[in-house]
């Protein structure tokens, strides 16, 4: 692991570092907020949306404060691998940036486009090794297509995830333009293969395990209707009896004022389910 830039913040250290990871074949970069002490400190994966890096939230969200003030570390991945050899697209919505946190098995991208593997295995070993997280208590969350990532990735694996929390998912990519187009690139057309990565039909793997799912949405996002549709999880959690807070934010886009005018909310709920 290499550090790129380090910077106190808050009475803890905001830094950048890169490494080799083995799932993704190139170098990959990643945040992480160390919240002042000792530690060890509970983690929280945040997961961002297209076109974003690990700078994104990093800078825009403003969790610095409030997780210093709760002593939780912020863990804030790159959302697909990046470099020479590593293919793209034009489109903004695929390739590079969109990386939709699936392991992609068809070419070109089956070589490189493994970020569920990333976020699941690969960053977390790095973090246990070289930073002071408890790794028994972690959370996550993310927005947009980071949202989808949180939470499939979270009904996925519950026993890892204490909590789940998201901002303007895309719920369920099978049924939206972004998701079709993302899951038929990396995966094929096979559509029951994407079930597997949609959190409208995963949610009934978690339904009891978690007390609650916390969302919130902005009713001016310009993606609501085609592409986000948070009805669809609500009637999901319905038909399996799981608890969502579907929070319908007036007025909010789909921006990173939205993500920072709450993130205390959700950093907040996340706390209460890891003991903090």
């Amino acid at each position: 692991m290499e550090t790129v830039a380090q910077a106190r913040v808050f009475g803890g250290q905001q830094g950048v570092y890169k490494h080799s990871a083995e799932t993704t074949k190139c170098e990959m970069e990643f945040s992480v907020f160390t919240p002042p002490g000792e530690g060890p400190f509970p983690v929280v994966w945040y997961l961002s949306g297209l076109t974003c890096t690990q700078e994104n939230a990093t800078t825009k969200a403003g969790f610095q404060r409030v997780a210093a003030e709760l002593g939780m570390m912020i863990v804030c991945p790159d959302t697909s691998p990046r470099g020479e050899g590593v293919p793209d697209d034009d489109a903004y919505d695929f390739g590079q940036g969109a990386g939709f946190y699936v392991n992609a098995t068809q070419p070109p991208w089956d070589q490189h486009f493994h970020m569920f593997d990333y976020v699941v295995s690969d960053l977390p070993q790095v973090i246990a090794d070289n930073f002071p997280a408890d790794m028994a208590r972690q959370a996550i969350t993310g927005h947009s297509m980071g949202g989808h990532g949180a939470l499939t990735i979270a009904f996925k694996n519950p026993d890892r995830f204490q909590s789940v929390s998201a901002f303007s998912p895309i719920v369920s990519p099978m049924a939206c333009p972004w998701g079709q187009k993302a899951l038929g690139g990396y995966l094929g057309t096979d559509k029951s293969v994407w079930v597997d990565h949609d959190a409208c039909s995963l949610v009934g793997l978690v339904a009891g395990r978690y007390d609650n799912i916390l969302v919130d949405q902005g009713t001016a996002d310009n993606f609501l209707e085609g592409q986000l549709k948070p009805h669809l999880l609500q009637e999901a959690c319905d038909a399996v009896g799981q608890t969502l807070t579907l929070r319908m934010q007036e007025g909010y886009d789909h921006s990173y004022y939205f993500i920072a005018s709450y993130i205390e909310d959700h950093l907040r709920f996340h706390a209460a389910r890891l003991g903090v």
